[in-house]
């Protein structure tokens, strides 16, 4: 499969960062889902069925790391690969968001090798 076939999903409430994550992602080849709320990502995600999610923590409805507990705990689901990015960098942070299922935690801001090291990794 070629990358440009692979979905990411970017779930992230600030449009700009938002936008960022996607850019990184298309230059790639990559086909890009952008969401700026958990509540409808969750549906999303289960429509979707991306390669990749790339999911922001601090959220305004639901938490994303909510997000991440339902998405390990649907048969359908569990076995995407998330990256979490947030501002939170405490090692408790991270390891609260490796606990919920991570498959990596990267701390804002985030760069692009950064990121397109992880989703490599993943897909």
């Amino acid at each position: 499969m070629s990358p440009a076939q692979k979905t990411v999903l970017v779930v992230e409430d600030e449009p700009d960062a938002a936008e960022l994550f996607a850019e990184m992602m298309r230059v790639n080849g990559f086909r890009v889902v952008k969401m700026f709320s958990s509540t409808p990502a969750i549906s999303m995600i289960a429509q979707e069925k991306p390669d990749v999610v790339i999911l922001d923590v601090m959220m305004p409805d639901v938490s994303g790391l909510e997000v991440l507990k339902f998405m390990r705990r649907e048969p359908e689901l569990m076995h995407i690969p998330v990256i979490v990015v947030s501002a939170k960098s405490m090692p408790s942070d991270i390891r609260t968001g490796m606990d919920a299922g991570a498959s990596v935690y990267l701390t804002k801001p985030v760069g692009y090798l950064e990121l397109k090291q992880a989703v490599e990794s993943l897909t």
